[in-house]
């Protein structure tokens, strides 16, 4: 079966490429003792069950208004709550420095991990809902209020999720990466808090230049939309039907949006990271 005016056959066919897919990807990760070979199969099997029920439930979310409510409040829990997933790792150094040289006590690392139950992670998530769900809202609801998008379940709950979803894999990222130079570096902090500094200072003299690097996936893609890259929003609203100037002013639109909500998640995750708040 032909979908509209696409080149994807419906069919055996295509089960039997995304079953490759997910073995090739599989393989790949094993090969590669990249520890992710688990990850692969797993984020795969979620993500074909999640599409599923979305196709179910959609038109009749869509045109309900409270629901349209409920559903992005349930997308922005679940952005933040992934997101404090993704920094989150075992065994991990995490805290500040104790102790004061000028006052003749050794400084030492006072680690905090991420092994600490349901309640740290709840805690966690809230925070996360910071960086990566509050932008997205507010975002929307000055285009919903500058007529700009549309209000109706169909418009809001996809522009709501390319932003959340770009939000919460930023600010994942750079929270990783922030965490991971502070674990490397923290003789780095040490110095710093010996020569006077406080610790919300030191701690972002080390972390803010590594979880910059979190937004240069976003910054190269939009820098190459059309000359490497074609995105989706622009292929699907040609496949629709759309003026090919209308899809091109569309995904504008989607990628201008996603910088914006992306730098605002990057730079208020590092804040956090660097005040000892995630």
């Amino acid at each position: 079966m032909r979908v509209g005016a696409t080149m994807i056959e419906l069919g055996p066919a295509l089960v039997v490429a995304v079953v490759l897919f997910v073995v090739i990807g599989t393989a790949a990760a094993w090969l590669g003792r990249t520890g992710l070979e688990r990850e692969v199969p797993w984020a795969s099997i979620r993500a074909a069950v999640q599409l599923i029920a979305l196709a179910l439930v959609i038109g009749y979310v869509a045109d309900r208004a409270w629901l349209v409510g409920v559903f992005v409040v349930v997308m922005a829990t679940t952005a933040s709550w992934a997101a404090a997933g993704r920094m989150a790792r075992r065994g991990t150094p995490r805290g500040s420095m104790t102790g004061s040289p000028m006052a003749g006590s050794p400084m030492t690392w006072a680690p905090r991990t991420w092994a600490r139950g349901t309640r740290a992670r709840v805690r966690d998530a809230l925070w996360c809902a910071l960086p990566v769900a509050v932008p997205p809202l507010v975002v929307v609801a000055g285009l919903l209020a500058a007529g700009v998008v549309r209000p109706n379940g169909l418009s809001v709950i996809p522009v709501v999720g390319i932003f959340l979803g770009n939000a919460m894999a930023i600010a994942g990222l750079a929270g990783r990466r922030a965490h991971d130079e502070l674990e490397v570096r923290h003789g780095e902090v040490e110095a710093a808090l010996s020569l006077g500094f406080t610790d919300y200072p030191a701690r972002m003299m080390v972390c803010r230049e590594a979880a910059a690097t979190a937004l240069s996936p976003s910054l190269d893609q939009t820098r190459t939309i059309g000359l490497v890259t074609i995105p989706g929003a622009f292929v699907g609203m040609i496949l629709g039907g759309a003026e090919p100037w209308q899809a091109g002013v569309m995904q504008l639109f989607v990628s201008t949006g996603i910088l914006a909500c992306g730098a605002i998640a990057l730079v208020v995750t590092t804040l956090l990271v660097a005040a000892d708040r995630l």
